[in-house]
């Protein structure tokens, strides 16, 4: 019969658990010196080895053959325990067993001597599923338990443990297993089992895992079904995931706001048999892997996925704010999670990709940021100066001729009652007369002289004020004009001058 790749590759002993160096030698030297606690408790993330340490410090306690804190693996206890025949060592699932008279029922076993090994071993898995009453009856026993038994409990939430167990316990946290040590293992499992692995295949294999080694070898085995050779193609294929190169490319399409580009590569991914979800959750770590490397450039490198090079992270991330990957990366986030409730979940995608390409959309306060960051942007750079020199066909050329009276724009059209350069509002109300002149007339002055004239603030209106482009530039500049004539007049001085 058929077996798992993680239940047939489970370690055996210390010596085989991988990534937890740490851990594995403290157990070691407990077991060899004789000093084991009557408690503990391992914490950490899914598949990272706390039952499977759980299982092996059982195997060393009665073994009776140690090998220097390994177990021999050969002894009738050992052959017992690993196989389930003793039950002096059982295995709990607190999910299932949460309740205070199943607690009650093995406080009240606990007081019996083992029938075949030295020492009874509970091994309680997801303990923090535990009720509260449950974990009253607990304490009594774990606090002052008989000198043959042993608790060995584990959780992935350890906030969800109380306090008087906590202090109860030796802790150990076991860490993520970093995507070296599981592309390794990985390839030596493949080895053993005929598996053609690719190093690549491997190392996209070892990021998914995302520091679970089990999760590694399920993925590991489920592309194997497929047969051939196991590539990051074949991965890809296999798992439906969309894959760097057309991450990037869709990434590319966001950043130039091109959302019908990236509404094409949505639906063709989508088309390809790739989830939405996924798409979204690629997407989210290339935004994760530019915002590190914009922030943080030097020390950042060892926080990256790894999934991209260096000249793709450059080329996406050029001139690209941190203000925009930080907004990028938050909308991937809460659409991410709102894809778990979505009725519809394409449709959900692609409402976020319009987000992640026009910050317009999202109707709160980053639309009106993104606005003011855009008009910010074109005015330090030029761009109005160079659309209107392309809008004309001519070059950029001020012109010196005279200011055109109150009532008419530069282009000598009516301006129905406004003064040129007051925004629209009335002449009387705005005092064309005040102090320097220069402001209501149009007419910039710099050491007392009269210089370049201003264009006309009229919102209908977009004047010849300057020769060849003039009339785009000034039409560009009272698109931007909000009312004040001192807006207007400033985002065309800037981009003009």
């Amino acid at each position: 019969m058929y077996q798992a790749l993680y239940r047939k590759w489970r370690p055996k002993t210390f010596s085989d658990v991988i990534g937890q160096s740490h851990i594995t030698q403290t157990l070691r030297k407990q077991v060899a010196e004789g000093r084991t606690s009557h408690a503990y408790l391992f914490t950490g993330t899914r598949g990272t080895g706390k039952t499977t340490c759980a299982k092996i410090l059982a195997k060393a306690v009665n073994c009776e053959h140690p090998m220097d804190g390994d177990p021999c693996c050969q002894c009738p206890s050992c052959v017992g325990i690993e196989n389930g025949s003793f039950l002096d060592v059982l295995e709990l699932d607190a999910a299932s067993n949460n309740g205070v008279d199943q607690v009650r029922a093995l406080r009240d076993e606990a007081i019996y001597a083992p029938a075949n090994v030295k020492k009874r071993v509970y091994i309680v898995d997801e303990v923090h599923m535990l009720s509260t009453p449950a974990f009253n009856a607990l304490l009594k026993i774990l606090e002052e338990p008989p000198e043959h038994l042993m608790f060995i409990l584990a959780t992935t939430e350890l906030h969800k443990v109380p306090a008087t167990i906590l202090s109860r316990c030796q802790r150990f946290s076991f860490k993520r297993i970093t995507p070296q040590d599981i592309a390794a293992r990985l390839l030596y499992v493949a080895g053993q089992e005929q598996i053609d692995l690719t190093a690549d295949g491997a190392e996209l294999l070892s990021r998914l895992a995302d520091g679970a080694l089990r999760d590694g070898l399920s993925l590991l085995d489920q592309c194997a079904a497929v047969g051939g050779t196991v590539d990051s193609r074949a991965v890809l294929e296999a798992l439906g995931l969309a894959g760097n190169l057309q991450t990037a490319q869709l990434m590319e399409f966001i950043l130039s706001r091109d959302a019908k580009g990236a509404l094409l590569q949505l639906d063709q991914l989508y088309q390809g048999g790739k989830d939405v979800g996924a798409v979204l959750g690629e997407l989210s770590t290339l935004v994760r892997d530019l915002l590190l490397r914009r922030t943080a450039p030097e020390g950042g490198a060892a926080l990256l996925s790894g999934g991209y090079d260096s000249a793709t992270l450059d080329r996406l991330g050029r001139e690209i704010p941190a203000t925009r990957l930080i907004y990028l990366a938050t909308t991937l986030q809460r659409a991410t999670a709102d894809l778990y409730y979505s009725s519809n979940r394409r449709t959900d995608a692609e409402l976020c990709l319009l987000r992640l390409c026009d910050e317009s959309l999202s109707g709160d306060l980053t639309a009106l940021e993104a606005r003011v960051q855009r008009l910010e942007d074109s005015a330090q750079r030029g761009q109005l100066l160079r659309a209107a020199a392309a809008e004309s066909g001519g070059t950029v050329k001020l012109s010196s001729g005279p200011v055109p009276p109150p009532g008419t724009c530069a282009g000598g059209c009516p301006a129905s009652g406004r003064t040129a350069g007051t925004g629209g509002a009335p002449s009387a109300s705005r005092g064309a007369a005040s102090a320097g002149g220069a402001r209501s007339a149009g007419v910039r002055r710099t050491g007392g002289a009269a210089r370049r004239p201003l264009p006309c603030c009229g919102i209908r209106c977009g004047g010849q004020l300057v020769a060849g482009a003039g009339r785009g530039l000034a039409r560009a500049a009272c698109r931007l004009c909000t009312g004040c004539f001192w807006i207007c007049a400033q985002v065309f001085w800037r981009a003009a001058c």
